[in-house]
């Protein structure tokens, strides 16, 4: 640790902290435009300058300076800077006439308006009047696809946008052409960007440049109502703010949570809000003479009483999809438990996770966090890039760190760092079940669902723990061997026991043709149940579910009820109602508790409250947010005992089309937009 003086402020901080990180922890406010925490060092702004005592005769940029460069006085003084003297109050309104000479007068018409970095720093630090009388500079705007509106005259060159998108997402199609007046940001060819995670250049913009193309002049900052929330389109759990006005969602943001997300979310997180309006159930439905014709409540739990009465109870069962909350699930436990069914499941057909296991049998070990501690990581038939942007920008990130080496089995695919191929099937990763203990101190496995949801899944998973022992994968302070989920409802699935009891059947047997009677179907739309049991739908859109539905019930969407959700890593996480779900549309909990009461099965609670407190007295981890209840080393050993003959098949990833996963996104436009772009480039790269 190094002193330095601050402003007369005495602060003890590390050597390489810069200069304008130190006046931070001094509590001093420096104003900055090219600087960001997570980025590389550009200094190209020039807004952040400080006098720096016995240094050069001129202000210095201190994002750009360290601690450790500042000297000492003669006589052992401590080095000290100045952050609001006359001479850097002087350069930085210097460096605002400069930046103000070609930005436009555009503040009442852009979207970046009230937070804006360039309009609030021009009010502390802007003159009352120009002194340069020639024309503005005027630069085209550029096509960089349907997320991302660009207004380039407004650009000031601070390059964030380029330093994100080549080393946190991966891509160079983004960068600075020309010099001088001549500069300006472009992507080479205006093509669309590739990423999935390109919308956060527009959090980055200091300016007005780019902005939400999809949310251009919607609505004011001010108008809007801010709820803190957790992402459910994939299963990191990534902190986000969704912003409503009345009731209809406007836009949604990333929130700040070192532990699972950074400051990052995906694309499909940021743009799916126009998929919570469009294709929603809002009244139930029953179906007669092959249509779907809207009903009461009434009828429709009448309905369901008569079908449900009339079937034996190991006819009966019920079916959790990706996007259901843990109080919905664990209502649907309860009402199965009283009509006295043991048919219940959340996985697909072949998966052989299961909560018989140990928690540590389904959950990424490691945590998210942790990948930037793994030196060696094995990526087993997955796509991180696709199937957790977020979570993949981690392990690119520990890749540019150059401590982690990186390998692949299974379907290749530009992951966005580079990866050493290893092989496609089973065959491959039974190599390293003999394998000799790795050298690497904290060696990773990121296990895909597209290894284990397959026929042979159980055998995979009981290889992949056989060579996890092997390479020394478990060990003291160390597990390394992780699941990767796809569907935000998975984990708080297992951890309930929403899988079949004893005699019960899984989601294979319940699918096969006269297999069931009636089936409960809590928003599973990824699924083809087929003709002939009697099928009632909780959700909150018309897709495929519905199609098949014989009763459609309208349930809330994750942005309109408070629901308890598992991320990937097991942490316990909890969404916040932002709106209010349309029409006759309620919560899937109370949903589950009225009907209970019309088949005579009444459920022992009346509201939430309650409902959460039998939940927490059942399953005590579930009570903890934003803590994980850590697996036990010893059920992944257990794993390795599991049976089965693996097949020669090569692992296919759980996801192909990355904007198109669920309900939500397959209603959205702008989803669709993307996913039309994404197939075109994979057919064009094809060729």
């Amino acid at each position: 640790m190094t002193k330095i003086l601050v402003d007369d402020v005495e602060v003890d901080v590390p050597p390489h902290y810069t200069l304008l990180q130190a006046a931070e922890a001094a509590g001093m406010e420096v104003p900055r435009f090219c600087f960001h925490e997570r980025l590389s060092i550009a200094g190209n702004c020039r807004m952040c300058l400080v006098e720096v005592k016995g240094g050069p005769p001129k202000p210095q940029a201190s994002c750009a300076m360290n601690v450790r460069d500042v000297r000492p006085g003669p006589n052992g003084e401590l080095p000290q800077i100045f952050t609001k003297s006359p001479m850097v109050k002087k350069a930085r309104e210097g460096v605002m006439e400069f930046m103000l000479i070609n930005h436009p007068l555009d503040c009442p018409i852009c979207d970046q308006g009230g937070e804006c970095d360039l309009q609030d720093q021009a009010i502390a630090y802007g003159m009352d009047s120009s002194r340069y009388a020639e024309n503005k500079r005027a630069v085209e705007d550029k096509y960089i696809g349907p997320l991302v509106k660009t207004v380039m005259t407004r650009c000031i060159h601070c390059t964030r946008c380029v330093r994100f998108t080549t080393e946190v997402a991966g891509i160079t199609e983004l960068g600075l052409l020309g010099r001088g007046e001549d500069a300006e940001i472009t992507t080479y060819l205006e093509k669309a960007m590739t990423s999935e995670m390109q919308g956060n250049v527009i959090d980055l913009c200091p300016v007005g440049a780019l902005t939400s193309k999809p949310y251009a002049f919607s609505a004011r900052p001010w108008e809007l109502q801010k709820t803190e929330s957790v992402d459910v389109m994939d299963a990191v759990g990534s902190a986000i703010r969704v912003d409503t006005r009345g009731r209809e969602v406007m836009r949604i943001m990333p929130r700040l949570n070192e532990a699972v997300n950074e400051e990052w979310i995906s694309d499909k997180t940021r743009f799916i809000w126009d998929g919570l309006r469009t294709q929603r159930l809002d009244r139930p439905y029953i179906r007669e003479n092959g249509k779907l014709r809207p009903a009461s409540w009434a009828e429709a739990f009448s309905a369901i009483a008569a079908k449900v009465k009339a079937a034996k109870p190991e006819k009966i069962g019920a079916l959790a999809g990706q996007l259901a909350g843990v109080e919905e699930m664990f209502a649907l436990k309860g009402l199965m438990a009283a009509l006295g069914s043991a048919n219940l499941d959340c996985r697909y057909p072949g998966s052989p996770l299961h909560p018989k296991h140990g928690r540590a049998s389904y959950l990424f070990n490691s945590t998210i966090a942790g990948i930037e501690e793994a030196d060696a990581i094995m990526i087993i038939g997955a796509n991180p890039r696709r199937e957790a942007a977020v979570l993949n920008s981690r392990i690119r990130k520990r890749h540019l760190t150059g401590k982690a080496t990186i390998g692949l089995i299974g379907q290749q695919a530009d992951l966005s760092y580079p990866v050493t191929y290893l092989g496609a099937g089973p065959e491959s990763l039974e190599k390293f079940v003999d394998h000799a203990p790795s050298k690497a101190q904290k060696p990773m496995f990121i296990i895909g669902q597209g290894a284990i949801n397959r026929p042979d899944g159980a055998a995979v998973l009981a290889m992949a723990a056989k060579a996890a022992a092997a390479i020394g994968v478990i060990k003291d302070g160390w597990n390394g061997f992780n699941i990767l989920h796809t569907e935000a409802a998975f984990v708080g699935a297992l951890d309930l026991g929403f899988v079949p009891g004893e005699g019960g059947a899984d989601t294979g047997a319940m699918l096969q043709p006269g297999a069931m009677d009636v089936i409960f179907n809590l928003g599973a739309d990824e699924i083809d149940i087929p003709v002939g049991a009697f099928v009632i739908y909780q959700g909150t859109h018309g897709d495929k579910g519905a199609h098949r539905a014989d009763i459609v019930l309208p349930g809330a969407a994750y942005t309109e009820k408070s629901a308890t959700y598992v991320n990937t890593e097991g942490r316990v996480q909890m969404t916040n109602r932002a709106s209010f779900p349309p029409g006759d549309a309620r919560e899937d909990w109370a949903i589950l508790r009225a009907l209970s009461e019309a088949l005579g099965k009444k459920l022992p609670y009346d509201n939430l409250g309650q409902l959460r407190a039998a939940l927490y007295a059942e399953f005590p981890h579930f009570a903890a947010l934003d803590t994980i209840a850590a697996g036990k080393a010893a059920d992944i050993e257990a794993l390795a005992k599991l049976k089965g003959k693996t097949e020669k098949a090569p692992f296919a990833n759980a996801v192909s089309a990355f904007h198109l996963t669920n309900p939500v996104a397959r209603a959205s436009k702008v989803m669709a937009e993307c996913a039309a772009l994404a197939a075109g480039s994979a057919q064009v790269a094809a060729e």
